[in-house]
């Protein structure tokens, strides 16, 4: 008789893997591949961490109560609006898992977060990832064309990583518009304190508005990049109450831990301050962007801590060139690849590679 395997989920046999931002090693100090923030955590935070580690031995609060309160504090919402997670990726989960049925069917722009496509498949739903347009924005037209009657949920991604551009306020609102009154948007802004734009034509999207206005709107959001808790792992959605107590049930229990917790809410607190280095990331990512196009690159609108280098097959090569000079990137084979905004010194030298490179190509 034949021995029987234990077989998994076709679906989890082919899930594609996520690939992290290479690590250093040896010489290699500047670590550009991860969109982290380059400032280490506030002196403030990490007492209040120190402080919290003397009660490990005691389970966290399993809801995250006092975090929850001053997250809901900030953006004007109920306490049952809010459902945070160990990261976003986790939120998604839950959310997908709350949401989802075999069969049913998740429209998401690709290339965006790789996360996207692992999430769907372990949900049990199918991917329908929609090409970007060539300026690395989201095809709002395909996307809407996408939708079919098995469609469950649009996943949004503004900025976009990684390319970069914002979805405009008219952008989500049409997708919204477009959409059965049964389907949900997924706006993930995980790079949303990054943003900057004059044009009071095409406004970015105000997420948290429209979220006031449809009750299909849902919000993703996170503490790892301009509150720099990338470590611990803290994330968050907003929406409405009756969805989020769903998110919950779904959740893993105790899922944000009581270090992650207690930095969080230590961090919302510090608010103005964080986002004074925020303001400092975002006119070095100024200064990268404009002196990248002095070289004759074609930059994408760079709204989140990154840029975006679309040479397509060469990703590979310009990736090897940062590493040769002592910078991790993170290439996306036959897209292109995405540099984080580190520290000054490490800007420097992406700007130093990048014209090599540029003059070497030409």
């Amino acid at each position: 008789m034949a021995a029987k395997k234990v077989r998994l989920r076709d679906q989890v046999i082919s899930l594609p893997a996520y690939v992290p931002g290479a690590r250093p090693r040896g010489t290699m100090n500047e670590k550009l591949s991860s969109n982290e923030n380059p400032y280490p955590p506030l002196s403030r935070v990490v007492a209040a961490v120190s402080d919290a580690a003397a009660d490990l031995n005691r389970y966290p609060d399993m809801l995250a109560g006092e975090l929850v309160e001053a997250i809901a504090a900030m953006f004007g919402l109920d306490v049952d609006q809010v459902v945070v997670g160990n990261g976003s990726v986790a939120v998604l989960e839950s959310i997908l898992a709350a949401l989802c049925e075999r069969g049913d069917e998740v429209v998401y722009p690709w290339r965006s977060f790789e996360a996207y496509p692992i999430a769907v498949a372990v949900a049990g739903a199918t991917g329908v990832p929609v090409p970007l347009l060539p300026d690395g924005r989201h095809d709002v037209d395909a996307m809407i064309a996408a939708i079919t009657p098995r469609t469950k949920a649009v996943l949004l991604c503004s900025p976009n990583n990684p390319t970069g551009p914002a979805l405009t306020d008219a952008e989500v609102r049409r997708i919204l518009a477009a959409l059965p009154p049964d389907v949900m948007v997924l706006l993930d802004e995980a790079y949303i304190e990054f943003v900057r734009t004059q044009d009071e034509d095409e406004p970015v999207a105000d997420g948290v508005a429209i979220l006031r206005e449809d009750p299909r709107l849902v919000l993703l959001r996170t503490f790892s990049k301009a509150y720099g808790l990338a470590g611990l792992r803290v994330g968050f959605a907003l929406g409405r109450s009756r969805l989020v107590s769903g998110f919950r049930a779904t959740s893993t229990p105790f899922g944000v831990n009581a270090l992650a917790q207690v930095a969080a809410l230590e961090s919302l607190r510090a608010h103005d301050q964080l986002m004074e280095r925020v303001d400092a990331i975002v006119d070095e990512r100024e200064r990268v962007v404009a002196g990248l196009r002095a070289q004759g690159w074609d930059i994408p609108e760079a709204q989140g801590n990154f840029v975006w280098f679309p040479v397509g097959d060469e990703a590979g090569v310009l990736a090897r060139a940062f590493a040769e000079s002592g910078v991790l990137v993170r290439p996306f084979a036959g897209d292109g690849v995405r540099v984080s905004i580190g520290e000054r010194e490490a800007n420097d030298i992406v700007l130093a590679v990048a014209a090599e490179f540029r003059g070497s190509a030409i």
